[in-house]
């Protein structure tokens, strides 16, 4: 049996070198920021996040150095280059970057929820570079109402005496409690006592608020007399809300808005509607199910409404609370305002979307993505999906099969009910459905398919025409490599 010493040497010949050796032999970082290797990082990146992602390569070669783990060519420039530069490639790829949403979610809230349309995005690139009349009166000089622009336009459209715009809905619901029930009691159906995505539950809210909760009727059965056997002189509102991510169906009974606000009248109690989705175009006249309507929530007189701007509006995120001129205006004042107000982006953004809904409704679906996509029937989906499979009829090793999907809309409009859609199903031996699908989210452009039942599918609902020969060159990229 050899030496320690025969058998260092042995291996040296064979091309390994004992770990001490390959850590001795690792560059010095001045050394590597000097070698014209990596004179292109330095000038593509700062030169501290260059120096810092070398740090980092040796550090971890390093690491496995120690371990036993390295091979002298791991520790040569090149090889270091070679990692260096898939970190700071890697690195430079937006966290907020486009994906393509094949899930056949409308609104899906994972994926940023409704996309704005292309000329509210070009207002958003033309106007935000510059200085912009925010909270300043032109003709005075002097400060001026920061919503106003938006408030106007929700005036014009809804009815509504004024509005106001807060960060989201879950901000305009606890800012309205906080405003005007801190202290007293809130009618709420049992049937109504929701809780949404990210724990967002209404009798938190209320209790975050001031507010105190007071349950009426039952979960599937409300009747009006709950309502005027609860009411007293310690009821501040009585308070409706869209159930967002389910229905009661079966035995049930719940009160409608101008009935709720019937009672508000004779007894003298403000009725506030969270609409949550915020429709504003009739769906049940195109063959969806329907959606409340603001404009009539509050033409049925109610005080105040209170809803999503990124969802059925189609716009950014926001919360828009609407109606009764004190009402909203207690709603300015009250300190929690001025935490949830939105900056200058928020508001173009969503001044340029309620202008698109002056014209005819049939024009301002053609123009609100969210709106297109949701009320598209099945059969207009059909050259979608053709293009779709056929641009995946040439990529080795895969089968492309269209067939009827369920679509949703997504962030909690029209509750659990599909939409007739079309999806191309994806088989192939070469991965598991996990890994395909694991695979099609990975790099610069992420592609988002549904799976279910171990099948890997596309729906087209949620994809443009452009991307379908991105999803082809992709899946030929995975299954070629």
């Amino acid at each position: 049996m050899g030496s320690s010493i025969d058998r260092a040497r042995s291996g040296e010949a064979d091309g390994v070198r004992p770990p001490g050796e390959l850590l001795r032999r690792l560059p010095k970082v001045d050394r590597l920021l000097d070698d014209p290797l990596f004179a292109p990082h330095l000038s593509a990146h700062s030169r501290a996040e260059t120096l810092a992602t070398i740090r980092e390569v040796l550090e971890e070669l390093r690491a496995r150095g120690a371990r036993g783990e390295l091979d002298a060519q791991e520790i040569e420039p090149a090889a270091i280059e070679r990692a260096v530069r898939a970190r700071l490639v890697a690195a430079a790829v937006p966290y907020y970057r486009p994906v393509i949403n094949a899930t056949g979610v409308v609104l899906h809230t994972g994926l940023g929820r409704a996309p704005i349309a292309p000329e509210v995005a070009d207002a958003l690139s033309d106007r935000v570079r510059h200085p912009l009349r925010v909270e300043i009166d032109p003709e005075t000089g002097q400060r001026g109402g920061r919503d106003e622009g938006c408030a106007a336009l929700i005036r014009e459209l809804t009815g509504a005496e004024d509005a106001t715009i807060v960060n989201n809905n879950a901000g305009a619901t606890l800012l309205l409690l906080a405003a005007l029930a801190a202290g007293r009691r809130v009618l709420l159906s049992h049937g109504e006592m929701v809780e949404i995505g990210g724990s967002f539950r209404i009798p938190d809210i209320m209790e975050l608020g001031g507010a105190r909760l007071a349950g009426v009727g039952t979960t599937n059965r409300t009747h009006p007399r709950d309502y005027e056997g609860a009411i007293d002189d310690t009821v501040a509102m009585i308070l409706k809300v869209h159930t967002s991510n389910y229905r009661v169906v079966g035995f049930t009974e719940e009160v409608e808005i101008d009935e709720l606000v019937a009672i508000g009248r004779r007894t003298g109690t403000p009725v506030v509607h969270d609409l949550g989705s915020g429709c504003m175009i009739d769906l049940a006249a195109r063959g969806r199910p329907g959606e409340s309507l603001v404009a009539d929530s509050l033409a049925a007189g109610c005080d105040l409404v209170c809803f999503s701007g990124d969802k059925l509006l189609g716009g950014p995120q926001s919360g828009i609370i609407a109606g009764r001129r004190e009402a909203v205006e207690a709603c300015r004042k009250h300190p929690l305002y001025r935490a949830m107000r939105p900056c200058r982006l928020t508001y173009v953004a969503l001044e340029a979307t309620l202008r698109i809904y002056r014209a005819d409704p049939d024009e301002v679906i053609e123009r609100i993505p969210t709106l297109g996509r949701l009320l598209a029937s099945a059969e207009s989906l059909q050259p979608r999906a053709s293009a779709l499979a056929a641009a995946l009829a040439p990529v080795e090793g895969l089968d492309a099969v269209i067939e009827p999907h369920g679509a949703l809309a997504g962030s909690g409009s029209l509750p659990a009910r599909e939409i007739d859609s079309l999806a191309v199903r994806l088989e192939t031996d070469r991965l598991s459905a996990t890994e395909l699908a694991a695979r099609l989210r990975d790099g610069a452009t992420p592609i988002f398919p549904v799976v279910r039942d171990d099948i890997v599918r596309l729906d087209v609902r949620t994809i443009d025409d452009a991307d379908v020969s991105v999803i082809a060159e992709k899946l030929a990229a995975i299954l070629g490599a």
